[in-house]
């Protein structure tokens, strides 16, 4: 077995040469370092009085933001969203296909172990070509047993394999950043679709209360007309009116409808099979605090797949540089060969082989320096993509941050114009009960009062959806400053 031994130390030592080999060739991979791209930021944003500031917490959860606005129903959506939801099923998986796929490419790094086994029994021909003319070949049939043990190994000389596990680890990243930006707009779009229902059952009440005055006021203007006091157009326009306001209980039934029907596919359910009793009631509207605008770079998801997709791109460059360089491959294997399973395991039985295999490419068209350019271009494209997505951040902040500073005003307004709403109602009916004036001014005045009442909800409306808006994109929930 002395010749076993010698195998072994020799396979030995040609694994600790590729390992040496690998490990003193590691830091000189080809193509260029990876230097995150760097976009021109506002140092503040432009806001009113009223605005909270924000203590960055980055690397904290983004956490349950919609709790924020204090709706049961609304928890109770998202939960099930975040269950149920086919679309964040679909991000998992494939956060779960990009980190097996890393574990793929870095198992690259170690030796692959392997054992062979072949048994046959083989008839050679009598008839082959001669080796030797002055010999005689013969037919033979016999066995064949191999047992072996293989190593091969690649030395990442131009550090493919390590550009390989920094663009697989870089995409690793992206999707679990894209993971938690579909959780982001899946909870934004659940909690918009929600606030939407909500506000068209606030306006089909005030409609419903409408179309009631309005008949009232017809069934007044008809009583005029047969007593000789009205004419018949103004019957008619009062039935117009009336008719007009049915048509926008019809129109706002259906937009409740494809309301109610897009949060069950947001939740998972099939349409007909989920519905939302209506509500009158309004979520509050939080305060939403702001930071720096370079928080985005960390708070945003996207913006952090972005620049993931940027890292990834910036390896790949490495991988097509190092396909101009030689490969080098180690490979050994050790085992034993018998025609007779009796004698597989004496000393003659031994077979081993180390080997070294290089290949080096001289000439293929120009296909390796397209492979490069195209790398190139990749690359070029992705921080072109990620400058994007961080001005886009900034513009969805900045409309959300001025939205909420004019629809704060005209809420104020608004609100103004309700209360001298009611109180023209007050005074009206105040006159009629003193028989200074007819009824139909009462009805007049209701009907204005209604008017401003759906105006103010409709605002407040827009002002809930607005601050949904910039927590999305500000990236989720915040941690206020002295909380």
């Amino acid at each position: 077995m002395h010749h076993g031994r010698l195998a072994a130390l020799a396979l030995t030592l040609t694994l600790t040469l590729a390992l040496t080999l690998a490990l003193g060739l590691s830091a000189c991979a080809v193509g260029p370092d990876y230097v995150q791209p760097r976009v021109d930021l506002p140092a503040a944003w432009p806001t009113e009085p009223g605005w909270v500031e924000a203590r960055p917490a980055d690397a904290s959860p983004k956490g349950p933001w919609w709790q924020r606005f204090g709706d049961a129903a609304l928890n109770d959506l998202e939960q099930r969203a975040l269950v149920g939801s086919p679309t964040l099923d679909l991000a998992q998986a494939r956060l779960a296909q990009s980190r097996a796929q890393l574990a793929a490419t870095s198992a690259a790094v170690l030796p692959q172990v392997g054992v062979a086994e072949r048994a046959s029994r083989v008839q050679i021909s009598a008839n082959r070509p001669l080796s030797n003319y002055n010999s005689q070949n013969f037919s033979t049939t016999q066995n064949d047993l191999v047992l072996q043990m293989t190593v091969g190994y690649e030395v990442d000389l131009a550090g493919r394999v390590q550009r390989s596990v920094e663009a697989g680890a870089a995409s690793a990243e992206q999707a679990a950043a894209d993971l938690e930006n579909t959780r982001l707009v899946l909870t934004a779009d659940v909690a918009s679709a929600y606030f939407n229902l909500r506000a068209t059952d606030v306006d089909m009440d005030v409609v419903a209360r409408a179309a009631a005055l309005q008949r009232r006021t017809l069934g007044l203007v008809t009583a005029r007309h047969d007593g000789g006091a009205a004419t018949g157009v103004e019957v008619a326009q009062q039935q117009a009116l009336l008719d007009n306001t049915l048509v926008q209980t019809d129109l706002l039934r259906r937009q409740r409808a494809q309301y109610e029907h897009a949060l069950a596919t947001l939740l998972g359910v099939a349409a007909p099979a989920f519905t939302l009793a209506p509500d009158l009631r309004e979520p509050a509207v939080p305060v939403v605090p702001l930071g720096v605008p370079a928080d985005l770079l960390q708070r945003r998801p996207d913006i952090a797949s972005a620049e993931r997709a940027v890292a990834a791109a910036n390896a790949q460059i490495g991988v097509a540089r190092a396909a101009f360089f030689p490969g080098l491959n180690l490979a050994g294997a050790y085992g034993v060969e018998s025609r007779s399973l009796s004698t597989l395991l004496d000393a003659p039985s031994l077979l081993w082989s180390l080997g070294v295999s290089t290949a080096q490419v001289l000439f293929d068209g120009g296909r390796l320096r397209a492979g490069v350019d195209f790398a190139k271009a990749g690359h070029v494209a992705a921080t072109a993509n990620h400058r994007r997505v961080v001005l886009q951040a900034i513009q969805e902040a900045s409309d959300g941050i001025s939205g909420l500073a004019a629809l704060g005003r005209a809420s104020a307004q608004a609100d103004a114009a309700l209360a001298s709403a009611r109180r023209a109602l007050a005074m009206t009916t105040a006159r009629h009960d003193g028989g200074a004036s007819a009824y139909i001014e009462v009805i007049v005045a209701q009907q204005a009062l209604l008017a401003s009442e759906r105006q103010s909800a409709q605002l407040r409306s827009q002002r809930l959806l607005t601050t949904l808006f910039l927590i999305k994109a500000l990236g989720g929930d915040w941690a206020a400053a002295g909380s």
